[in-house]
């Protein structure tokens, strides 16, 4: 007698999706997570709590908050702008460059749906955290409908 599996038609795509990750960090490993930092693309925690979403990116260097741009459009977070080289460093005595520098472009997206009423964006120590208030339920409203 065999016993009766729950058809997840999804599941399949989940394994082709790590298949292709690890086929990428293991065959072209430039273009793993790990060295894509060097290509402008940050890295990013992105977790969730039973009330918030939380998104933490390493953006070291930093000096205002007109580098740096935050967008959330139809459930995609995008963190974007420019890193600036500083004003001490100079090139005639530049002899290891490995810090990146320039335009940076991130995007991902958010496992459950979020209010962006009351997103919160803090920057401390070269991290960017960005803090989204999960969209319970209770939000949807049912819409009267009026009939002539």
């Amino acid at each position: 007698m065999s016993s009766l599996v729950p058809y997840e038609p999804f599941r399949h795509l989940d394994n082709i999706r790590r298949e292709f990750d690890r086929f990428w960090a293991h065959d072209f490993p430039f273009f793993s997570s790990e060295y894509a930092k060097g290509f402008g693309m940050p890295s990013i925690d992105l977790y969730e709590t039973k009330n918030e979403i939380i998104a933490r990116c390493d953006l070291p260097g930093l000096e205002s908050k007109d580098d740096v741009q935050i967008d959330i459009d139809d459930n995609i977070l995008t963190i974007s702008g420019s890193l600036r080289r500083s004003a001490e460093s100079k090139e005639e005595n530049l002899y290891r460059q490995e810090r990146f520098y320039g335009s940076f472009h991130r995007s991902v997206t958010l496992p459950a749906r979020i209010s962006t009423e009351d997103v919160k964006a803090t920057y401390k120590n070269g991290v960017l955290e960005i803090r989204m208030p999960r969209q319970h339920a209770d939000n949807r409203r049912n819409i009267d409908i009026e009939f002539n």
